[in-house]
């Protein structure tokens, strides 16, 4: 095991309309996309992408010392890549008042040849050249190539004076190799958030006691509801039984939105199989990130074609002090805000049970009593990063209509953003879609 938004715009007819109605639209939607879109080349050869980078991810270059780091904005997402030798770097201009971070997410090919002990580093110095902190994450025991996280800090802390500083900051991001590594360059996405102070200052020590027990697991059948891709496209899910499918290789998000006071458990679940037989290592791992990108904890399973769990150990409730606990994996559940459920099915289930498809059950309880917030002096970038929305909430909670992600007209639009078809078609379709339901519904009347 490895170490340590925006409301949108909507017609009123169309949302009035019943589940069933609008889960032909949607159906209907996905049915044009398929005809309209390209084919790409990896996916029709049965080689998914290992992930899929937010649409308004910026590019940018990493440079190779302080004197060219390229600049990062807080509140936005960015593509870059790393080579597999060398360091390269970014950098931040922060206030003296605010804490900072910064999400590196490493996404190396599909066919990269993966150690235990590979992975990335990443820091965060002040203009003197001190460490701010310093966060390494490695693929550990499941070596099958799947995207991973590391997340740098600039917290306003008595513990750390020196970076109390308003001034830049230098982001550096590293591979981490042993002796043997393939040293291929892998792609980046970086995000960029940051908190504002509080308006009055509270407890500097982390809460000493909270339910740690594991509670019963939630049963039945559950509600389909497949991942995303990647952190921009991870799908809500909140309290219940969520079932997918998964191929090995490939890796589903999710994102939990947590009030403050809010305790989350989970567990994935893999289904069996009789296609194979023998014993592959590392199959499955769930991975927990919070609302900045940053690691939290994982749990893998090995896999034998008998149902396999990987489960989460206890975590905290949400709460501020939670930056004071020692433990990283507490010290990480410092914020309210969508908590994010990384998936992986290893490539090595491949070699011994097929392709699959198999299933995946994801199983989500939360525990505790919501909380008002901690009282920010300011606004965070991005605005909205830890707030939890009752849009949110019903995203989460889902609406009944059972099609594509279980959240009906923002399923079709975000596959057709993200495969990319053009503003103009886009509406075009919807329009067309709406067009024909209103017109039955007035039929009908």
């Amino acid at each position: 095991m490895r170490r340590r938004r925006m409301a949108r715009w909507r017609p009123a007819k169309m949302w009035h309309c019943p589940a069933r109605v609008r889960a032909a639209v949607v159906a209907a939607l996905l049915l044009c996309t398929t005809a309209v879109l390209p084919a790409r080349p990896a996916l029709a050869a049965g080689t998914p992408g290992p992930y899929v980078f937010a649409p308004d991810a910026r590019p940018v270059a990493g440079g190779t010392s302080t004197a060219d780091a390229a600049p990062l904005a807080p509140g936005t997402t960015y593509k870059s890549s790393l080579p597999g030798e060398g360091e390269i770097h970014y950098s931040l201009d922060l206030d003296d008042t605010s804490d900072a971070y910064v999400s590196v997410t490493a996404v190396p090919a599909t066919d990269s040849t993966l150690h235990a002990g590979d992975g990335i580093k990443v820091s965060v110095r002040d203009a003197a050249g001190r460490s701010c902190s310093l966060d390494t994450e490695t693929f550990g025991v499941v070596r099958s190539p799947r995207p991973i996280a590391a997340w740098g800090e600039r917290e306003i802390s008595a513990n750390r004076p020196r970076c109390e500083r308003a001034g830049t900051y230098d982001v550096i991001v590293e591979r981490v190799s042993t002796a043997d590594s393939t040293l291929d360059t892998w792609d980046l996405e970086l995000f960029a958030a940051s908190e504002p102070p509080l308006k009055q200052t509270g407890e500097t020590s982390a809460p000493e006691a909270w339910d740690s027990a594991s509670p019963d697991p939630l049963t039945g059948d559950g509600e389909r509801r497949e991942g995303g891709r990647g952190f921009a496209s991870a799908v809500p899910v909140g309290e219940g039984v969520w079932t997918s499918a998964i191929e090995p290789g490939r890796t589903l998000f999710y994102k939990v939105p947590l009030d403050w006071g809010r305790q989350l458990h989970a567990t994935a679940e893999l289904g069996s199989s009789s296609s194979g037989d023998g014993y592959a290592v590392g199959a499955l791992n769930l991975a927990l990130y919070n609302p900045v990108r940053g690691f939290v904890d994982d749990a893998s399973a090995n896999y034998d074609g008998s149902r396999k769990a990987a489960e989460l150990d206890p975590l905290p409730p949400v709460a501020y002090e939670n930056r004071y606990a020692v433990p990283d994996r507490f010290s990480a559940m410092r914020f309210a805000g969508s908590y994010y459920l990384a998936v992986h099915l290893s490539a090595a289930v491949a070699e011994r049970y097929g392709q699959g498809p198999f299933e995946l059950t994801l199983r989500v309880r939360e525990g505790g009593t919501a909380q008002a917030g901690p009282g920010y002096a300011g606004e965070s970038e991005p605005g909205d990063v830890f707030q939890v929305s009752a849009g949110d909430r019903e995203a989460a909670a889902g609406d009944g209509a059972g099609v594509g992600t279980g959240s009906g007209g923002d399923a079709a639009m975000t596959v057709l953003a993200v495969s990319g078809i053009g503003a103009g078609t886009l509406v075009l379709l919807v329009l067309g879609m709406w067009m024909v339901v209103a017109r039955r519904r007035v039929g009908a009347l």
